[in-house]
């Protein structure tokens, strides 16, 4: 942890952003029964001394710049660890991945409702990876819902329908 917090302030001194990052741990449940509750680490970029600009900036049109440092995190902090030791990384800055998290709930209970109502496909577009992977998660819970995704980056988007009967021959 304390080496994710180094490596976020070493990467914004060199963008030219001197500020402090602060990490908690956050256990990230597990929806599937072989595999077991994780941990996750948000690294917060502390505001407090940036202007408006720095954090429109570093936050970057639809969280695209935010979304390319955690990505930086996730790979070069993983670098060389064995997969049992890999940790997820979450970046945030200005409460931008609390409120965007409550926006992709709220879109995916939206998307939920629709498809039991209508009965029809919903394709939610201009989501990035992590928001699609979030979407997935979310409606797992739901067994008479499927999700999966569909095209090609940039493209790409995630489609909500109602699950497909098993066959016959598939039940006991």
């Amino acid at each position: 942890m304390q080496s994710g917090e180094q490596w976020l302030q070493n990467l914004l001194l060199l963008t030219g952003v001197s500020t402090q990052v602060r990490a908690k741990v956050q256990t990230i449940p597990s929806f599937e029964q072989d595999i077991p509750a994780g941990e996750s680490y948000w690294l917060t970029i502390d505001e407090t001394n940036l202007t408006p600009e720095q954090i429109r900036v570093l936050i970057g049109s639809g969280g695209a710049v935010l979304d390319g440092i955690q990505y930086l995190a996730n790979s070069v902090l993983n670098l060389n660890q064995p997969e049992e030791n890999q940790t997820s990384y979450t970046i945030e800055l200005n409460g931008y991945r609390v409120k965007r998290e409550a926006e992709i709930r709220t879109l995916a209970e939206t998307a939920a409702a629709e498809v039991r109502f209508s009965g029809r496909e919903v394709e939610l577009k201009s989501l990035s990876a992590a928001e699609r992977r979030q979407v997935h998660t979310l409606l797992k819970e739901f067994p008479d819902l499927e999700t999966f995704s569909s095209g090609k980056e940039p493209h790409r988007h995630l489609v909500v329908r109602q699950a497909v009967e098993p066959s016959l021959g598939d039940r006991e």
